[in-house]
């Protein structure tokens, strides 16, 4: 009697662990490659910049991370150390992944940390900056460089895939302030008496990957501006900074990151190299918080979800008035008036409307990775944290089209740089629409409910 009940639990245990292991059979693969440019080349992130890089602080990056379950359901991230990607070049990018590798445009994220020490890549925000022909010709050589950089590091990615463990955590860091709220000036002051105003997310997301119980990669993000540095030296500023500290404290590991939406928070005070390694290092060190605490293995499959909808923009200006703005004492207006009319001269209409791109990956039972195009505010994601509230949820934004801050219906009847201004540096006719919010949310909510 004994036997038979021994037997009958060793066949239930097997039973129980084969089940168990079923929800754990994930394979990743990771590799990178660096991307800083070979040859002094404009550099991005300021509309404000007038010459070339003049050295290179640490190197700029591109990373990927593949994914995949137990149904050979794969998943591609590639984190960027830029500014940001048009939504030419990336597509052009990820139906070059798509052709050579099988993958869908659902499987393929290109994220940017939106360093501001990094190159102008391909037409993002390029007129803006009044390149001579020679400029104009390396600009062009880096996008096609980019774009067989990464094209090769996700192959390597691939060939690196091997069974892997997947876990997950929640950190935190506070240096991220809401930009629009606060005076640079008094953030110190503010912050110690604890008197900081507006919305921020300062939740820190970490997965990890594991293999033989070994770590091999660390993938992290944040809602914060990449711009504590304004210097003519290659960076990945404060990110970078965080990804080459954990790669020191993890030898062997690949640290990636990811951009939340921070479009309007700064990492502050700012403006020094101190200041970028400082955060860089709180980043790390929240990073191991989290590897020391108690960390969620990731159990189920894995769905990647696909969309572009159309974002309208508000009352389009006419010939008129785009006349009366090449008059303008503002430059970049200037600039921005003779695009438009350019193309109205090309018999063309301007634009009513831009595609907006939108990702969202199921990985495993309980995480929704949301991932959005555009410099997207800090309402967002908390919103759609809120919204997708049984679940843990990490939101991206500057990821496969970078085409213009992403304002909230609060933020765009506020005005300001991110509701209104800064759309004259992405060469848009006008500011959004006032339904701009509710059809990114109506969108994200079909996604996540699996709707058309």
């Amino acid at each position: 009697m004994k036997r038979i009940q021994l037997l009958t639990f060793t066949a239930a245990l097997l039973i129980s662990t084969a089940h168990a292991c079923a929800d754990d059979v994930w394979k990743a693969g990771v590799a990178k490659t660096v991307i800083t440019p070979s040859q002094r080349m404009w550099m991005s992130g300021y509309a404000s910049r007038d010459r070339s890089a003049e050295g290179t602080l640490h190197d700029l990056w591109a990373k990927a991370l593949v994914i995949e379950d137990a149904d050979a359901n794969r998943a591609v991230l590639v984190t960027l150390d830029l500014v940001g990607i048009s939504g030419e070049l990336s597509s052009t990018i990820r139906d070059r992944i798509q052709d050579r590798y099988g993958l869908t445009r659902s499987q393929i994220a290109l994220a940017t940390s939106h360093t501001h020490s990094g190159p102008i890549v391909g037409g993002l925000t390029r007129f803006i900056y009044f390149l001579d022909d020679d400029q104009n010709r390396l600009v062009d050589e880096y996008a096609r460089f980019l774009s067989d950089r990464i094209v090769a590091v996700v192959g390597e990615a691939l060939t690196d895939i091997a069974p892997a463990t997947l876990q997950h955590g929640m950190g935190s860091a506070t240096f991220a302030v809401n930009r629009r709220n606060n005076r640079e000036a008094d953030v110190p002051q503010l912050r110690k008496d604890n008197k900081l105003e507006g919305p921020f997310d300062h939740e820190l997301p970490v997965l990890t990957v594991r293999r033989d119980g070994e770590l091999h990669a660390i993938v992290f993000g944040y809602a914060c501006h990449s711009t504590v540095l304004s210097s003519y030296q290659w960076s990945g500023d404060w990110p970078g900074f965080a990804q080459i500290e954990i790669e020191q404290r993890h030898p062997g590991v690949t640290a990636m990151f990811w951009a939340g939406c921070g479009a309007d928070q700064n990492p502050l005070p700012r403006r020094t190299v101190e200041l970028a390694e400082d955060y860089g290092k709180q980043t790390a060190t929240a990073v191991d918080k989290v590897l020391a605490g108690e960390m969620h293995t990731v159990k189920g499959g894995l769905t990647t979800k696909y969309k572009e909808i159309e974002l309208a923009f508000d009352t389009l200006p006419t010939r008129d008035q785009l006349l009366e703005d090449i008059e303008s004492k503002n430059r970049y207006e200037v600039a921005r008036a003779r695009l438009l009319l350019e193309r109205l001269d090309r018999g063309n209409s301007l634009p009513s409307t831009h595609p907006y791109p939108l990702q969202m990956w199921s990985i495993g039972d309980d995480i929704r990775f949301v991932i959005l195009g555009g410099e997207v505010v800090v309402d967002y994601s908390l919103r759609i944290k809120a919204e997708i509230s049984n679940k843990t949820v990490w939101v991206a934004s500057y990821a496969n089209d970078v085409l213009a801050y992403i304002p909230s219906r609060r933020v765009l009847l506020e005005g300001g740089y991110e509701g209104a201004t800064s759309m004259v540096y992405f060469g848009h006719p006008t500011i959004w629409a006032q339904d701009v919010e509710e059809r990114i949310m109506k969108a994200v909510g079909n996604l996540d409910a699996d709707k058309p």
